[in-house]
Order: C-alpha cells, then structure tokens, then sequence
C-alpha cells in the first residue's frame, strides 16, 4: 500500500507506469550516451582524418557526429516527451488519490483537516512528488553516462580514467552534506509554507465574517509574523541551495581544469594522441551536464519526500466504516456514554454548555462523525449501516456547502419536494426575505449576507425532516426578532419529532422540552430552561452572560410578538435578519 512511507509512496507512482519509466529511462540513456560518445568521434576525426591529411576518413568520423548530432536531438525530443507523461501521470495520480480519500471522508473530512491544508496538497505537494519523477529518467540517464565516460577514459588513460572517479567521489563527499542540509531545510519550510498558504486561504474563506468582526487587523499581524518566519526560513533554504549551485557549477569546472592540465602533459609526453586529448576534454566538460542532473535529481527527490510525507498523513486519515448492523425499527433515542447526554425521539433537547466544542463533539458523535461509542436506541451507532444512520439523523452543520442554483434547488437538494414544501420550510425558517424561489444563489451563498445563509440551510434541514435532527447553534447569526420567529417555528415543525440543539439563546431554551447543562463536557443538571434558572447558579450565570438576561422573553426586543404569526412575519419577512458581526461568529 502506498501509504507505508514517502519512499514507498513514490515506488507505487513508478511502479503503476512501470513501462513509462523502463521506456524514460531508456530515452535518457540514450540521450546522455550519445553526448558522451560524441568526443570520442571528435578524435576519430582528428586522429584518423584530420592528422593524416586522409580525405575518406575525415568525412566519414564527420558523418558519424552528424548523425550522432541528429539521433541525440530526436533522443531529446522522445526523453522529454516520456518525462512529461511520467510527470503529469505521477501528479494526477496523486491528485485523484487525494480526492479519492478525501470522497471516503465525506463529511468528516472539514472535522479532521482545514480546507486550505487540502489546497496546498492538492495543488503544492502533489507537483512536487510528480517532479521527484524526473530521477527516473535523466538521474538514470546520468548514472549511465558516468559508467560511459568511465569506459572510454579506460581505454585512453588509466591515470585520466581514476582521477576522474576520484573526482566524482569528491563531488558527492562535498556537495552530499549539503543534499542532506538543503533536505532538513526544506522539510521546515515545506510544513511552514503550507500551514502558511492553509491559513490564508481559511482566512480569504471568512473574509466577510472577520470584517464583521472587526478581527481583520488581528488576523493580519498574525499572518505577517507567520509570512515573516517562512521568509526567515526561506533565506536559510536558499543558502543552502546558494552554496549547492555554486560548489555545482566551480567544482566541475576546478575539476575539468585539472584533468585538462592532466591530459595536455600526457600528450605532451606521447602518451595521448591529439585526438585523445580533445576527446579527454569533451568527455569532461559533457559531464557538467549528468552532474547538474543528479544535482536537480537529488534535490526534486528530497522535495518529493517531504512532499509525500505531507500527502501520506493526510491518505493515513481515518474512513469511517461503513457497518453492517441493524438500526432501531422506529425512533429511538441517540444517547452519548461520553457526556452523558440522551436525545430523545419526538423531544426537543437543548444542550448548553459555555464551551461551544464540548457540544459540538457530542454532536458529531451522536451524529456519527468520528469515533463514537454513541448508541442508537439498543445499538451502537457506529456499527449501524451508514444508509439509514444518514436517512434518519441529519446533523445541520452551520458551514454545510451551499451550491450554485435556484432558492428553490439551494433548499430542496435532491428531494423532490413542490413549491409549497420549499415555501413552508423557508417559512419555517424565516428566510422569507431572500427574494422568490427563483432567486439565483452562488456558490456557499456569496450572494446572500451571513443571517441568510444560515436561514437557508436551516430550511434545507427543516425540509428533509429527519427522524432526528441535530444542529449547534441554528440561530448564531440572526437578529432578535428573526430569532424568536426561529424558535416557535422550528418548535411547531419539529413537533413529534426529535431534535437535539446546541446553543445558549434564551429563546430557544424556553422552547426546549429538556435542557442539558454541561459541565467539562459532561452533562451537570437536566430539567426545563426556567427549572435549571431557579435551582443552578452556573447556568444562570452562562445564559446570563451570553446575552445579558436570563430571560427568553425578554431577549426579544419590546413590541415583538413571539406566539403570533403575522406579528412575527411583520418583523422579519423583508428585512435582512442578521445579527451584526459577533453573532455570526458565534
């Protein structure tokens, strides 16, 4: 399995175009291959030809350049071409890798990693390995062309041939440490960068919300004093690399000069012909270019790496199975062992806790998303079939997708409900001031302001009708009036239904058949809203200081009517709604 490491991760990318490689590999060699033999028909040439004054021999040694010249162009062409496919195969194998799992994650895929992390994967790393492809092609194609230059040196010069394998030993002695620093290096700054680009890409996410907020400055020093130690750390990666490219371009130079000095004093001496001396030359300066190659090989493959340690601890991510066993026959209640708390079928239960993660867990667990060992009615929820799990518990996340559509497509989904359905549910929902069925909404609700947006998915849930419904703060980004038109109507919708909140409202907690008070995620004390007022000070004080009054009515601003409908239609229907700023982030 490709997950068992970077290093096997790469192996299953050659391996599942194993044939590709085979055939890049063989372009390459033969492309490095014919470079080097060229200076050995130089010398032909020379020796053979140009020397002797012999016609016939000269321009049949100049032929043979020619048509090595022309066969090393049409090798270029066929190596870069098989690279690319290697290349661009790796990366959207990758890609559809990442996608693939992230499909199997579903809906618990936002709950275990950040919408930007997967940007930065899908689009940074994934490149990156398919890069670190390229040692398949030109770093065997280097390999084979040192082995090459190696042999023919042989047979001109013992001497010539170990100074030269000396020489390469002493570049990997010296440029090899720096492999290993640049490959330290720039695994700090590829998990710098990528937690960089993660954020900002969740902050362009919640632009609106942080402007609301007022938390944009905040958010922008935060991101300047992170942007500010990726440079840092950029500096220290492109120091490394500075010393690598340089020692890679004066090393091989330093090292040409003297096998140059080398072959000219065996020349002079009588041991190498003219001939042989070009050809010492050539073979040398040819191998600045298997050199440079195995230094970008090795530098892709060590970005690669890292990349791929990246890609791997996001594959490593945990699908939740799918299970095989039974479900209740009717509505059953959903109880958490955990915190302690109990949904009843046909009750709405509120949850209210001053630490709004406590609730949302026990949600998702209820809900099953994650690791649970909630239990749905006498079974354990986890082992349940997921079909009827999702058809029967719906959990209303407050930042599930909105696609691009029709009001009427936003809130009927795939249901094939009539327009009196959707209006009823929009009704229900108070999101009679977004414009008409047919108004169009973009994509995750662009179009419409916070307070809408959470109104709508509200009337998608409210549409599906779930035998349970779960949902953490349903009213966090809507004004006072539009909240208590909220809570009668979602009482009256849900009645003989079960529905299971999470939220502080006062408005809401009057409605609740049951109210749970948590304490460190744990349920504290359970009664009605005014029962848990009179005989808990810590739920006093929790409600009291989310909005200043314990009171449910008295949330609602002077005037409202909270138990007639067209008092309450009056006060919403047409106007936006939204709760300014704190709310929606609530």
């Amino acid at each position: 399995m490709w997950t068992g490491g970077p290093g096997r991760f790469l192996s299953w990318l050659v391996w599942r175009q194993k044939r590709r490689v085979a055939l890049g590999a063989l372009w390459s060699s033969l492309w490095m291959t014919s470079l080097v033999v060229t200076p050995y028909l130089i010398s032909q040439a020379i020796d053979r030809g140009l020397r002797p004054r012999q016609v016939e021999p000269l321009f049949f040694w100049a032929g043979a350049v020619l048509v090595v010249g022309a066969t090393n162009a049409l090798f270029g062409i066929m190596r870069h071409r098989t690279m690319t496919k290697i290349r661009l195969d790796g990366g959207l194998r990758t890609v559809d890798a990442v996608l693939a799992h992230g499909v199997e994650l579903g809906a618990a895929l936002p709950r275990r990693v950040t919408a930007g992390e997967v940007v930065t994967i899908g689009l940074g790393d994934a490149w990156l390995v398919a890069r670190a492809l390229t040692v398949t092609g030109p770093g065997v194609g280097s390999i084979v062309a040192y082995a090459v230059v190696l042999t023919l040196l042989a047979r001109t010069s013992g001497i010539v041939a170990l100074v030269v394998a000396g020489g390469v030993v002493v570049l990997v002695a010296l440029l090899g440490p720096l492999l290993v620093r640049l490959n330290a290096a720039g695994a700090d700054y590829r998990e710098r960068k990528g937690r960089l680009a993660a954020r900002l890409v969740d902050v362009l996410g919640g632009l609106r919300i942080l402007n609301g907020l007022g938390g944009k400055e905040a958010h922008l020093r935060r991101y300047a004093a992170e942007s500010a130690a990726v440079r840092a750390e950029g500096y220290r990666v492109g120091g490394a690399l500075s010393w690598l490219i340089a020692l890679g371009d004066g090393l091989p130079t330093i090292f040409l000069a003297v096998v140059t000095w080398l072959a000219a004093r065996l020349t002079v001496r009588g041991d190498l012909t003219v001939g042989e001396l070009v050809a010492v030359y050539g073979y040398v300066a040819i191998l600045v270019v298997p050199t440079w190659m195995t230094i970008f090989s090795a530098g892709d493959v060590s970005r690669g790496l890292v990349a791929a340690r990246r890609i791997i601890t996001f594959l490593r991510l945990p699908v939740e199975e799918p299970g095989d066993g039974p479900a209740p026959e009717r509505p059953a209640a959903l109880r958490d062992p955990e915190s302690g708390v109990v949904a009843q079928p046909g009750r709405l239960t509120v949850l209210a806790a001053s630490r709004p993660e406590d609730t949302a867990a026990i949600i998702d667990r209820l809900g099953r998303y994650g690791e649970t060992a909630a239990t749905w009615g006498p079974h354990p929820i986890a082992e349940a079939a997921k079909p009827p799990v999702r058809e029967r518990i719906l959990v209303a996340e407050h930042e599930a997708n909105l696609f691009s559509g029709t009001l009427r497509d936003a809130v009927a989904g795939s249901t094939a409900a009539d327009d009196e359905a959707v209006r009823g549910a929009i009704t229900a929902a108070a999101a009679t001031d977004v414009a008409g069925l047919d108004h169009h909404v973009e994509r995750d609700g662009r179009n419409l302001s916070g307070g809408q947006r959470q109104r709508v998915r509200l009337a998608r849930a409210l549409l599906a009708d779930p035998e349970m419904l779960l949902a953490v703060e349903p009213t966090s980004a809507v004004d006072a009036h539009t909240e208590a038109a909220i809570a009668e109507r979602l009482a009256a919708t849900r009645a003989g239904r079960g529905t299971l909140l999470a939220t502080t409202s006062p408005v809401l907690l009057t409605r609740a058949d049951v109210v749970l008070y948590l304490v460190d995620g744990r349920v504290a004390a359970a009664g009605t809203h005014h029962e848990l007022l009179d005989r808990e000070p810590g739920y006093r004080d929790l409600v009291s200081r989310t909005f200043g009054t314990a009171d449910g009515d008295a949330a609602a601003p002077d005037g409202l009517d909270v138990t007639g409908d067209g008092a309450t239609d009056e006060a919403t229907d047409g106007a936006d709604g939204d709760r300014v700023g704190a709310g929606e982030a609530r």
